[in-house]
């Protein structure tokens, strides 16, 4: 894979530039650009993981590491070319059409591959064969789930079942010596309880001789928050429970998705912000916005803002709106149904206070409430509040007043925090254009 981008980078910057005659290459300077580019570009794939293993993994995903790994080249190479002051030698039009062709090239190849294998592995090639070893409860989860995905290519060739006792051990440690050299599968999964660990490290030790990759998956049945994070501290190996990958660099590139993408669609919604306010003042005068205090990340309180949807009225306490709720106005009703009253929202991002996706802020009367009756709830506010979130795009929006409604909320909530990465962001916006917008919820 690192030879097939750097070759797609080759031929398609090629291809731009003979398509462009006007451009001057005597010497050799456009191929040797070209070269390094299409060699520093597996390089700084490799630091952003692209080349890890994608089977079973999403789409969305790997292309959004291919896309940050692509900028992050062509960022490279333009602080190169500034600190060699060669940027007069090549053409800027090239240098910018090859950027976005090798980007929409390498991803077509990319997509195009990716289907591929996953038919094919669908269909019973490719295969990694796989020996499931463990409690006999855990190793049939395992199955049912290689059965339920065989688009990832796996497939249980025996099983173990480790009854208790010393005499699973000895038959194990036969198994390892007669498979050291030759054996008929290549991974093996280990399926325990986590507090069955004693047994799992005396198995690994057994099963080390055998050349082929060990993979454990514990059994959490206590515990809700886990995302196969291992850090070391003070010395000490620690299982991070509540791990998100939202962390370090990524932070950066998350925070540069929000200001890229919604300062653009902060410019392209502006002609339609500007006939909605018209509209309400026209409709129901001042003021146009409805703004309301949200707890943010980490619980820190901002100021959010809205198309206003409701007549002016006095409250003391926090009441969601409700099917045909007298206060919303007729133009309220059509902003609330096409959820165009969130487009201020996007200053909220431009602000940093917000991000495109991610986790719906709640009214604070409702966080007071649910934080005494769902015991995660809280976990929500690890990451900044979003204007479209996953459990949105799933249809879990509009009236929250149900507790079991709301924790089934939550899960999705976490489940993107926890799962959480540039390819998911792009593939919660796309869902957003298609389902997220109409909405039946009051």
């Amino acid at each position: 894979m690192r030879c097939f981008d750097a070759s797609i980078a080759v031929m398609v910057s090629l291809v731009v530039l003979s398509s462009m005659p006007h451009i001057d290459i005597e010497g050799n300077d456009y191929l040797f650009f070209i070269l390094i580019g299409s060699l520093l570009f597996p390089a700084v794939g490799e630091l952003f993981e692209l080349y890890q293993p994608w089977r079973g993994r999403s789409l969305y995903t790997m292309l959004g590491i291919y896309l940050v790994a692509w900028l992050a080249t062509i960022g490279l190479l333009s602080l190169l070319l500034v600190a060699i002051k060669e940027t007069h030698s090549f053409s800027r039009l090239w240098m910018g059409v090859s950027a976005l062709a090798v980007l929409g090239v390498g991803s077509a190849m990319r997509t195009l591959l990716y289907i591929y294998l996953r038919r094919l592995r669908a269909q019973g090639h490719n295969l990694k064969r796989v020996l499931l070893v463990g409690k006999r409860e855990n190793i049939t989860q395992l199955e049912k789930k290689i059965a339920s995905m065989p688009q990832a290519g796996y497939k249980v060739i025996e099983h173990h079942p480790d009854e208790g006792g010393g005499a699973f051990f000895q038959r194990m440690a036969a198994f390892a010596k007669s498979n050291i050299f030759q054996r008929n599968f290549d991974e093996i999964w280990l399926g325990y309880p986590l507090e069955q660990g004693n047994r799992v490290r005396h198995l690994t030790r057994l099963l080390a001789g055998i050349p082929a990759s060990i993979r454990f998956f514990p059994d959490l049945p206590d515990v809700r928050l886990l995302n196969h994070r291992i850090t070391q501290v003070a010395g000490l190996y620690s299982l991070e429970l509540n791990y998100t990958p939202l962390n370090g660099p990524m932070k950066v590139i998350k925070a540069l998705e929000d200001r890229v993408l919604g300062l653009a669609l902060f410019v392209l919604f502006s002609p339609l912000m500007i006939a909605i306010a018209v509209a309400i003042r026209w409709s129901m005068g001042g003021p146009v916005l409805f703004k309301q205090e949200r707890h943010g990340l980490d619980g820190k309180r901002f100021k959010i803002y809205k198309f206003r949807t409701m007549h002016l009225h006095e409250s003391t306490h926090i009441q969601q709106a409700s099917h045909q709720d007298p206060r919303v106005t007729r133009v309220g009703r059509f902003l609330r149904r096409t959820s165009l009253d969130e487009l201020p929202q996007l200053y909220n991002v431009l602000q940093g206070r917000m991000s495109l996706v991610g986790p719906r802020p709640h009214a604070m009367d409702h966080n007071d409430h649910y934080k005494d009756h769902i015991d995660i709830y809280m976990q929500r506010h690890r990451v900044k509040p979003g204007m479209t979130g996953w459990a949105q795009v799933n249809g879990l929006r509009g009236i929250t007043d149900d507790v079991k409604l709301m924790a089934k909320r939550v899960e999705y909530d976490l489940y993107y925090i926890e799962r959480w990465s540039l390819g998911f962001d792009l593939q919660i916006l796309t869902m957003t254009l298609t389902r997220g917008f109409v909405n039946g919820q009051p």
